[in-house]
């Protein structure tokens, strides 16, 4: 796709979605560096990324997605629009998740509840935008790309563009959805649709392939580490900060790793 193309689709906005777990339950596999510090870096992580989506010319809006007091109060902070996680109250309360019984049984009922939640959280997101801002591009994005630079961002939406509209939407015209695997070639950091698209986040697990099975285009960006590099393990961070991190994250992994 040549950069015309890429840069002649990009005809409306753009509001991106960012979930963001209740801090206490967040980034359990970055306990073992971070320990009684793990709220706080995970506020880190989500901090940095909202403020890069942001600073990006593309996006018109962010949304984030919790139920986390504090989360949303520092996001807010930073231009985000802040919408109550409905389905992580649903599930605090006991309610029943959107998969249904028996819906990827392979998943442990832990993950699964997790997923769900997630994507239920998404298509709220979706909801709420969709009814204030008509018209407007829908893009999920992970809450935890401490090293995502605002030109990737623009850069990957100007893709989606391309791809889901004009000659790249389906026969009947409807627009189809997009989206960046992250850097294990396993899940998912980016799922957008244009105007008129079927929003349909999977996020979670394989969700690389579970998006690409759904009809999703897979987008080959390059030159855009930071927008694949979400952070889940130690190590994962490791590799983000040599990509380079936004400040929160990088006084937080200096003081991390020097310990």
């Amino acid at each position: 796709m040549t950069d015309a193309a890429i840069a002649g689709a990009a005809r409306f906005g753009w509001t991106v979605l960012l979930p963001v777990k209740v801090l206490a339950r967040a980034k359990s596999r970055l306990a073992v560096l971070a320990g009684p510090r793990r709220c706080e870096l995970a506020l880190a992580l989500a901090s940095d990324t909202v403020s890069a989506v942001v600073a990006c010319p593309e996006v018109d809006r962010v949304i984030v997605i919790t139920s986390d007091r504090l989360a949303g109060r520092r996001l807010a902070a930073l231009g985000a629009v802040v919408v109550a996680d409905i389905a992580a109250v649903s599930q605090d309360a006991g309610l029943d998740g959107p998969g249904g019984p028996g819906a990827l049984s392979a998943l442990s009922a832990a993950e699964l509840a997790s997923q769900d939640s997630l994507n239920a959280a998404l298509r709220h997101g979706a909801a709420v935008a969709a009814r204030r801002w008509p018209g407007t591009g829908i893009a999920a994005l992970t809450a935890d790309l401490p090293a995502l630079r605002p030109a990737e961002l623009g850069a990957a939406l100007r893709a989606v563009s391309a791809a889901t509209t004009g000659t790249g939407a389906d026969g009947d015209g409807t627009a189809r959805s997009a989206f960046v695997p992250d850097a294990a070639g396993v899940g998912t950091t980016l799922y957008a649709v244009a105007p008129g698209g079927h929003f349909r986040p999977d996020f979670g697990g394989t969700s690389r392939m579970r998006h690409a099975a759904g009809g999703a285009i897979e987008l080959v960006l390059d030159d855009a580490p930071g927008i694949r590099q979400d952070v889940d393990t130690p190590a994962d961070l490791r590799t983000a900060v040599t990509l380079g991190v936004g400040d929160r994250t990088a006084a937080m992994a200096a003081d991390l790793f020097a310990s």
